[in-house]
């Protein structure tokens, strides 16, 4: 019987269930049988990327975001006891989910609560330091004591310059259990020809994802360029249509976005770290729109800008005119590594 290997993304917009994806096929590969964790629309992902596999449904953090980038940390840390419980809840689910189906190490991927001192338990993160302005240092200190208690803590990145995670995943005092894996991509650069000029793509949590895309949708209304909009919505199926210049998907898998991607000449999108190690893996080009009150990718947007990597702007201020400086940008470079999965998952097989 395969050695099973749970892998539990957090449900916080498709960045940490789609950055799981390549780990979740390295475990195939490696003789390994992944059981997946999650909920949400994460959970919903990962079901149709692996219809072979088991799922499991995980509590929900249940977090609710504001409309106003402003008042987004106040809305956080009003949530943190329900966050809390979650995460007891969720400490309580993974013992019983070991139990049942017999798990032998467990992979988690920001969700706190998945932990057990009796198997091998690792976390991932870029986020060694958690941006929230003037309390990063408690916010910073509390996610330390969750991460300390994993025998492991995958960083998704270089670790020395150049990188892409900058100060969020590089500490002054770095602790023993760290280990850079690199970049985490599920795609791959391939030539092909050019069939957009503009590719969209969203991502995220709501109301801000719908309000991005009402907002983009009514700025693409007269460029003339071929584009293609995907809108980052999970559904049990697939829907497409057209309008004028523009092709919109609710949302593609692994697969089509792969080659959406390698398709398009530029990218316009969130500044979320997993569409950047994305984004870095094809040596794209693209104009970034933070998430309004989002410290962590209001700094990677900033980061890249004084890079000369890519151009960005807030989510107010963003008109279509603002895509021409694209071109005065060098764009990513290709960013991708060689991850020594056999060397990282030794630790499932005490080696």
């Amino acid at each position: 019987m395969k050695n099973r290997i749970l892998v539990a993304p957090l449900n916080w917009g498709l960045g940490h269930a789609t950055r799981c994806i390549p780990i979740i096929r390295a475990l195939e590969k490696s003789g390994f049988e992944p059981v997946i964790a999650s909920d949400g629309i994460a959970l919903e992902l990962l079901k149709k990327e692996f219809a072979h596999l088991i799922t499991l449904e995980l509590p929900s953090y249940q977090i609710k975001y504001s409309e106003k980038g402003k008042n987004f940390k106040i809305k956080l840390f009003s949530q943190l006891p329900t966050i809390i419980k979650a995460i007891k809840a969720e400490r309580i689910a993974t013992e019983n989910i070991i139990k049942e189906y017999n798990i032998s190490g467990l992979i988690s991927d920001n969700r706190l609560g998945v932990y057990s001192k009796n198997i091998p338990s690792v976390f991932i993160t870029h986020q060694l330091n958690v941006l929230t302005g003037n309390t990063t240092w408690i916010s910073t200190k509390i996610h330390h004591h969750y991460i300390k208690k994993y025998n492991e803590c995958w960083v998704p990145d270089m670790e020395k310059k150049p990188n892409l995670s900058g100060k969020l995943g590089h500490l002054e005092d770095p602790f023993s259990s760290l280990k850079y894996i690199g970049p985490l991509s599920r795609l791959h650069k391939k030539v092909t020809k050019n069939k957009y000029e503009l590719m969209v793509i969203l991502s995220g949590p709501e109301p801000q994802r719908t309000l991005l895309e009402k907002k983009l949708i009514t700025e693409l209304e007269n460029y003339t360029h071929k584009t293609l909009f995907i809108k980052g919505i999970i559904e049990d199926k697939q829907s497409t249509y057209e309008e004028k210049n523009i092709t919109y998907y609710n949302f593609m898998n692994s697969e089509q976005l792969e080659i959406a991607f390698n398709e398009s000449s530029t990218i316009l999108c969130r500044s979320g770290y997993t569409t950047i190690m994305d984004l870095a893996q094809l040596g794209k080009k693209a104009f970034f729109i933070p998430t309004p009150g989002q410290y962590e990718q209001e700094y990677l947007a900033k980061k890249l800008k004084q890079e000369n990597i890519a151009p960005s702007c807030s989510q107010d201020n963003f008109s279509i005119e603002k895509l021409e400086q694209i071109n005065s940008y060098k764009g990513f470079l290709n960013f991708s590594t060689e991850i020594s999965w056999k060397k990282l998952f030794s630790l499932f097989q005490g080696k």
